[in-house]
Order: structure tokens, then C-alpha cells, then sequence
């Protein structure tokens, strides 16, 4: 760092203390946070994201899955950027670069998942900002493999000053962009390289306060297991990085933050998100409401699976791509998600259990948010899908406000107003009249059902296909969405999806003499 910051850094840490510790199951630690906004589709969260960076002095801390340097982050959505739009570039490397010629204080660490370097070959002009980085000491670009074969780095982080911080699922990559309108047809949607894709929703959210030092530790951990210098500490500037104007949907909360890290070196395996998703699952008294981009974890399928043979279970609905993207992506989820859902109808006896995919006008709406809200007393945002690999595989980070903690009674208004707000933006209908339609028709699903409308923003139901005896096969070994390093030359060899004497292998061996199979 430059010598300016030597009032706000102590000495660097060759290890971060209490990295591996976690204050209870599911829960790696609880921290405060000054306020918080949830960041809905990624046109909002790029313009936001630029206007905190231009406030940052000491750090700017990038971890992500991928990053793309030629997307653009902002078109003059919010006041800040039509005042400043003169003044810096938009194109994420250029801003980069701008921003360390300006901020003479200032240093840009960015951590990437390192499969994504062959994506490079496709990035020409990335290239170029790489090789105009290398002059700049206090740019640093680095590629994460500190992970077993096969796995992968997942998280969605970015850290200011130490001061403000972002934990979700978007990363600061192309055909990431969209608005909330998902139009069907919008031009503005289309790769650095031109090519236009369909709607995207996902999701992230902006935290100040004590919960940045904690996503700071965890940020510093990571790059130092990536091969990194140890990075030192920088104590939060007393300015704010708030971007003005911008209002928080939870102010004064306890941030609770989750973890996967699968065993590797000298590392001990860290599963808190798994244990946290079946707390989630099994506190649920009236319903939980999701946002996964994929439906295929054997853990998460035997918790919801148990709550379903409940004489009075809780409803569950969660929106859900299509298709998985890619095809081998289909390959692993698409099937052990149409298994998954098969026994899980097998026991919903009260119709309780609902998968639904998000269309604008005859066009899917790929779901990458990674959302689960239950009885609008939880709220709970990261980068973990409903999958095995983020269950014990690949590296992520969740976070989630709990209103019954004590001192976050006030935040359920806010959790409720966030599940009215994405059934509204994902159905077309008034976000104000959402809470009163639930109550009405008793379910999030009869609403569906009943009140939206064919044509313009609709959800559409799931309903799993049949499969051939390759793609059962597929789904059933867990193949290609294991969840422990080992299981990936092995996937046969804990009994795969249906792991013998599980409620799982129960119930889908009663699915297949229904079906005759």
C-alpha cells in the first residue's frame, strides 16, 4: 500500500485469526451491520457497485467466480453517474485504471476462480487491460486454484475500506446485465462481444459496518490460501461509502455469515451453509420462499422431503431456471433435479412443494439468485445454490438476517416487503397488493394460479420430465454434482443421489414401482 495508509493498516497477518472457527452450527460468525441493501438484477447493482468504488480511498477487494474487464458498469440510471458521466469511464477496466490514477491512497486486489483463465482466450481486449495492469504496483490480478480438482471458487465478495462490503451472486462479468422489467427483447442486453442473451435476474446485497471487516477477513484468507502476500488490515475510514441517496432495506441488523470450504491441504472442511440450509428448512412454519439456479442437493432434497410428510407442512416454492446453463450443466442438474422432484410429489400429500420458472412474454428468465426468505422472519442471500457442490465442494459465502435474533426484531417488515417485491417482479403484479393476495388464496402458489395473467412477466409450474436410462443413471450417481473432493472418482461409492438407508432411496424406490420401472 502506499505510504499514505500506514495510519490505517497494522502489521500484516500471515494467517487470519478464527478463520476456521464457527460460533455455532451453520454460523461462522455474527456481526453487525449499519444498514444494508438488497440489490435486485444487475443493472441496479453495477451502477450502485461504481458509485461506492469512486468513494473508496485505501481498498478496493474483488472476489468473484469471474470477472470480465469489458463489461460496462453504469448508463446514467442514478443521479450520481449523470453528474459524474464525463468524469470516468464506464468500461469496467478502464474505470479501474482510472480510478488508481486518481486515488493516489488507493489499491485494487482482485481474486478470480483459475478454470476461467481459458475463457481469456475469447477476451481479447481483457488482455490488454492485464498487460496495463502489470505496470500498476498497486493493481493485482490473481487466479484461485487453492482447491482440489474439480471444484471451484464460487464466491461473490467485493470489500471497500474495510468499510463496505457486497455478498451475493452476481459477478462482475458479461451477460450478467438486465433491469427488473426483464424485457423480452431489450437491445441493451448483449455481451462486450455483441451477442445478445436472454433475461437474467439475480441478486446481491450491500452491507456498512462491522460485517465489511468480517467479509474483509474472510477476503484476505482466501487470496493469502490463493498464494497471495498477505494483504494488511485496513481499520474503516471514519467517511461513509454509502453511495447518498441510496436507501437501505435493513438498517441497525445482525448479519449472520455462512461458509463452504472443502478439505484440501492441511485445511479442515467447512460446511456451515449445509447445516444452515436444513436449520432453514426445518425451522419453517408457513412457507419458505426460493431463488436457486439449480434444485439438486441431496441434503437440501431429504430436509424438504421430511418437512413434506408432515401432516401440516410448510409450503415450499422456489423459482428456478429452465434449464441449467449449458449442456453440461443440464447433464448434472436438469436430471437429479426431475428425480429430486419426482419423490418429493411422491409424499406431498397437501400439494405444498412447487417449482415455477420465470418467463417474459414466451422467453425464460435464466434464475441466478441465490434467495431463500422463511416465514419473512429470515432472509438469506450468497452464493450457494440448492445444489451438492455448494453444499461441500466449491468455496462460498452466505449471508442472512434473522429477525426473532435479539435486536433484529424490526428488520421482518423489510423481509416481508423483499418476498412481495421478487413475487411481483417475477408475476407482473402490484407489488403492493402481494401480501394481501397470499393471505387470500392461503398459498403463494394458488396466488400464482389464480391471479397472474398470460403474457408480459409470468411464472410458469415445473414439472419433471421423464428420463431415459442414461439420464437416470446420471442422476442418480451424483456424478457430475458431487459434494465431497473424493466423490468425484468415486461417485458410486456412498450410493451417489439415493444413498442406501436414506429417506431419498425410500422414497425413490416407491416412485419407481408406481411408474412401473
Amino acid at each position: 500500500m502506499a505510504g499514505d495508509d500506514a495510519d490505517k493498516a497494522t502489521k500484516a497477518e500471515p494467517t487470519i485469526p478464527g478463520i476456521d472457527d464457527s460460533v455455532e452450527p451453520g454460523v461462522w460468525r455474527f456481526v453487525r451491520a449499519r444498514r444494508a441493501r438488497v440489490i435486485v438484477d444487475a443493472a441496479d447493482y453495477f451502477a450502485i457497485m461504481q458509485a461506492a468504488m469512486l468513494a473508496a480511498r485505501f481498498r478496493i477487494f474483488l472476489i468473484g467466480w469471474d470477472f470480465d474487464t469489458r463489461i460496462h458498469l453504469a448508463e446514467g440510471r442514478f443521479w450520481w453517474q449523470r453528474a459524474w458521466k464525463k468524469k470516468y469511464p464506464a468500461r469496467l477496466g478502464s474505470f479501474i485504471a482510472w480510478m488508481i490514477r486518481h486515488r493516489p491512497t488507493l489499491e485494487v486486489r482482485i481474486l478470480k476462480w483459475s478454470f476461467g483463465v481459458f475463457k481469456f482466450t475469447y477476451r481479447g481486449s481483457m488482455w490488454i487491460d492485464l498487460v496495463r495492469w502489470i505496470g500498476h504496483r498497486r493493481i493485482d490480478f490473481k487466479f484461485d486454484s487453492a482447491h482440489p480438482v474439480g471444484s471451484s471458487h464460487h464466491q461473490k465478495i467485493a470489500v471497500l475500506d474495510s468499510s463496505l462490503a457486497v455478498c451475493g451472486g452476481i459477478d462482475m462479468t458479461g451477460q450478467r446485465w438486465d433491469t427488473r422489467d426483464h424485457e423480452e427483447n431489450d437491445k441493451r442486453r448483449k455481451t462486450p462481444n455483441g451477442r445478445r442473451y436472454d433475461p437474467w435476474h439475480d441478486a446481491s446485497m450491500m452491507m456498512e459496518g462491522e460485517v465489511a471487516e468480517a467479509l474483509s477477513d474472510l477476503g484476505r484468507d482466501r487470496w493469502i490460501k490463493a498464494g497471495g502476500k498477505p494483504l494488511m488490515p485496513i481499520r474503516a475510514p471514519e467517511k461513509s461509502l454509502w453511495p447518498e441517496g441510496l436507501d437501505a432495506t435493513f438498517e441497525n441488523v445482525e448479519v449472520g455469515i455462512a461458509r463452504t470450504r472443502s478439505k484440501h491441504r492441511d485445511w479442515k472442511a467447512i460446511r456451515e451453509i449445509e447445516a444452515l440450509f436444513v436449520q432453514h428448512i426445518e425451522r419453517a412454519q408457513r412457507f419458505i420462499y426460493a431463488e436457486s439456479q439449480y434444485f439438486a442437493s441431496r441434503t437440501v432434497g431429504e430436509a424438504i422431503l421430511k418437512r413434506m410428510e408432515e401432516d401440516d407442512p410448510p409450503e415450499i416454492l422456489i423459482v428456478h431456471p429452465e434449464h441449467a446453463d449449458g449442456w453440461l450443466e443440464q447433464q448434472a442438474m436438469d436430471h437429479a433435479r426431475a428425480e429430486l422432484v419426482r419423490c418429493i410429489e411422491q409424499v406431498d400429500h397437501k400439494g405444498r412443494f412447487s417449482i415455477w420458472t420465470p418467463f417474459s412474454g414466451e422467453t425464460p428468465i435464466y434464475v441466478h439468485a441465490k434467495i431463500m426468505i422463511v416465514d419473512d422472519e429470515i432472509f438469506r442471500i450468497g452464493s450457494a445454490n440448492l445444489n451438492n457442490r455448494s453444499m461441500g465442494l466449491d468455496s462460498e459465502c452466505d449471508v442472512f438476517v434473522d429477525s426473532k435474533r435479539p435486536g433484529n426484531e424490526h428488520a421482518a417488515d423489510a423481509i416481508a416487503a423483499l418476498r412481495h417485491s421478487l413475487l411481483a417482479e417475477h408475476t407482473g403484479l402490484d407489488e403492493a397488493e402481494i401480501g394481501e393476495l397470499h393471505a387470500r388464496h392461503g398459498s403463494m402458489a394458488a396466488l400464482i394460479d389464480h391471479e397472474q395473467e398470460p403474457g408480459g412477466r409470468t411464472l410458469q409450474r415445473y414439472h419433471p420430465p421423464d428420463l431415459n436410462g442414461v439420464e437416470e443413471g446420471l442422476a442418480e450417481s451424483g456424478l457430475l454434482d458431487p459434494d465431497d473432493p473424493d466423490d468425484l472418482f468415486e461417485p458410486f461409492a456412498k450410493g451417489g443421489l439415493f444413498r442406501k438407508g436414506s429417506r431419498l432411496e425410500r422414497i425413490r424406490s416407491k416412485v419407481k414401482r408406481t411408474r412401473g420401472k
